[in-house]
């Protein structure tokens, strides 16, 4: 897939940032799969650079990929572009873990959009971070304050509005989001609109940290179960969820398993070559930082209907 001119200045602007950031903020290796640059972090790594960033003031955008997003991406180029942008990209899915080792590219393990998002919670808690909410219905919305209010009692929460809003209102949520004077803005929309939205405004919010949590705000409130623990931990999360609802599920997940898997083997057969990215911020005095590796090219295809939110994002483990 070729990333447009305006996909690359974008990246390449989010490269420059990452350099400028030096000592307790260096920048961590990255891991190139298929076309995106992944970062190579554990949890308590990924909250450390959330917390650094709200501390320094910085502005670090988080991007989550999983196997369904993946096989998204290769027909969706601005899909694509919106992940590729972000300063951060975790492994959301358990199936990247599994596929990054496969491919020689090793992550260290799987971070889940969903524990992300209740690790900032509490770290937010903690710290007297500013909180914005933005997404879902409005009776799941406030379901879900109530339930924040209940586990974090010390949170402070800047604002809060559904995810009914039209491509119009986009600047004016924004502007809303900045007056809130939010350290931290959870998205929870469903993809690709979470990630188009906070590719285009998530700079106009002058939040430190935007993160897309998809169904997160369902799991919250209770709406949405989430596989046990001991399910969570060998990765068969999405065997879970497909148990509740085989019929919905199940042609959905045959299909997307399958793409993904066929991509996995398109890519391990292609050779090895280096995945490992020097971090731009250990380059020498003088020395051009790093770029971000370039997407394969693909044939580009029409985008296919994505499900909601609940379905597509709550940590999902494929």
């Amino acid at each position: 897939m070729v990333l447009t001119p305006q996909a690359r200045r974008l990246r390449l602007l989010k490269e420059k940032k990452r350099t400028a950031m030096t000592d307790d903020r260096a920048v961590p290796p990255r891991r190139d799969l298929f076309g995106v640059a992944v970062d190579a972090l554990t949890m308590t790594q990924a909250v450390e650079r959330c917390r650094a960033a709200v501390e320094h003031g910085d502005h670090l955008s988080i991007g989550v990929v999983n196997a369904a997003k993946i096989v998204t991406m290769e027909r969706d180029p601005q899909l694509r572009a919106a992940v590729a942008g972000c300063d951060m990209v975790l492994a959301d899915g358990q199936s990247v873990v599994w596929a990054s080792r496969l491919l020689r590219s090793p992550l260290p393990e799987r971070v889940a959009g969903v524990d992300l998002f209740f690790r900032l919670l509490a770290e937010a808690s903690e710290r007297g971070y500013r909180v914005y909410f933005l997404g879902a219905r409005p009776d799941v919305l406030a379901t879900m304050l109530d339930e924040v209010a209940r586990r974090f009692p010390g949170l402070k929460v800047a604002g809060a509005r559904d995810g009914y809003f039209q491509a119009a209102d986009e600047r004016q949520v924004a502007e809303e989001i900045e007056r809130s004077g939010a350290d931290l803005l959870f998205a929870g929309m469903s993809s690709p609109r979470k990630e188009l939205f906070l590719s285009q405004w998530g700079d106009a919010t002058r939040a430190r940290v935007v993160h897309g949590v998809g169904g997160s705000f369902d799991v919250l409130a209770g709406v949405t179960r989430r596989a046990p623990i001991g399910w969570q931990r060998i990765g068969l999360e999405w065997l879970y969820r497909l148990l509740q609802e085989p019929r919905r599920l199940g042609p959905r997940y045959l299909k997307t398993n399958l793409a993904f898997m066929a991509l996995v083997a398109r890519h391990a057969t292609r050779g090895r070559r280096p995945q490992l990215q020097v971090p731009a911020a250990a380059a020498s005095p003088g020395q051009a930082p790093v770029p971000r590796p370039t997407p394969p090219s693909a044939p580009a295809a029409p985008v296919a209907p994505m499900a909601s939110a609940a379905t597509t994002a709550q940590g999902e483990d494929r």
